[in-house]
């Protein structure tokens, strides 16, 4: 394709219709302010803030800790399955709207059963909210279960062992929450028993973390994708790790602003992860939280950035494809649908 008869100025429609996956969504942080009044109102919750403005004021973040402290206390509306549900599917109809084609989602069931929420709750509604995203929007998804890297690994296989009555529901762990003072390898013994299980397994690891932890999440965890790692840029032969074993990277960007891991989108190093030949992918991550959905990700992103074009923007949509965790026949079908995106803007 001639990727540079696409006029720049076509960039913002090329990117907001051309199909994408998402794979690094916690389903928690698209918890909107206006419905959490709304399910602390039904489920009787009372909420530190006045209003949904005072709560979206709050959206002030120094760092990781900082926005963690106010996920959390967000989760604490959700209390029955039709809550998780609601969540769940005013996702879906968002990502439909951005022409995800397909979604990742990660859950963090500690969250929720360190409050008294059954596994059963939280895991039903969802998955009956991916199933109506399939049916009525055509979306296809995939639940990975996270654990809170802050808590204890016995804390994550006694999770592991209450979610595996529906087992069938999700297809993978991930490690998340707090990345500071909790390297990989806090996780390497219910990591092993998740690899034993046929579970598909990543981790949050480089975000506010070292490179080094990008590397344990490899060797020790044996993670086959990496959630954020933009701090691989700071270890050259950790780069040409990823690069050669194509590993791919869910970053993040407007995330990454928002938690000052770069001062601003314009010092983003996506192009220079895309320029080493990463797996890159663009991902909203908490979205509620952090100023956009996958689209707006996006678009902000290539604004900030001149020099990515239209070649970079089929790039990392085709790695999003690439780096998902279904069949190589789906992945080949999603790419010929943003060939003839393309093809239709001119390339």
């Amino acid at each position: 394709m001639n990727f540079d008869a696409i006029p720049r100025q076509q960039l913002p429609a090329l990117l907001r219709t051309m199909p994408k996956a998402e794979l690094h969504l916690h389903i928690e942080g698209s918890l909107e302010p206006e419905l959490i009044f709304r399910l602390a109102a039904r489920n009787g919750v009372a909420l530190p803030y006045a209003s949904v403005e005072a709560l979206r004021a709050a959206y002030a973040f120094t760092d990781l800790q900082s926005f963690l402290d106010i996920y959390y206390a967000g989760a604490s509306v959700l209390i029955e399955e039709t809550d998780f549900f609601e969540m769940t599917w005013a996702y879906f109809q968002r990502a439909a709207a951005d022409n995800v084609v397909h979604a990742e989602i990660f859950f963090d069931p500690q969250t929720h059963t360190a409050r008294g929420v059954p596994m059963e709750k939280v895991i039903l509604g969802l998955h009956h909210a991916a199933e109506r995203a399939h049916q009525e929007l055509r979306i296809s998804s995939r639940l990975i279960l996270c654990f809170l890297r802050h808590l204890s690994e016995d804390e994550a296989f006694a999770t592991l062992e209450g979610a595996l009555p529906y087992r069938r529901h999700f297809i993978g762990v991930g490690l998340d929450s707090s990345e500071r003072g909790h390297p990989p390898e806090k996780f390497s013994r219910v990591f092993a028993r998740c690899r034993e299980l046929g579970l598909e397994v990543v981790a949050h690891a480089g975000e506010e973390g070292p490179p080094a932890y990008i590397r344990t999440a490899l060797d020790d965890l044996q993670v086959r994708r990496i959630d954020h790692g933009v701090r691989c840029t700071e270890d050259p032969t950790l780069v040409e790790r990823l690069a050669r074993e194509r590993v791919p990277l869910t970053v993040c960007p407007l995330s990454n602003v928002k938690l000052c891991v770069f001062p601003n989108l314009a010092h983003h190093n996506l192009p220079a992860l895309l320029d080493a030949g990463l797996c890159v992918t663009v991902n909203s991550d908490d979205p509620a939280y952090f100023g956009g959905y996958v689209n707006q990700n996006y678009l902000e992103l290539f604004a900030a950035q001149p020099g990515l074009g239209a070649r970079e923007a089929w790039q990392l949509a085709a790695n999003s494809f690439e780096a998902s965790f279904v069949a190589d026949a789906t992945k080949a079908a999603w790419r010929l649908q943003l060939d003839a995106v393309f093809r239709a803007a001119g390339a």
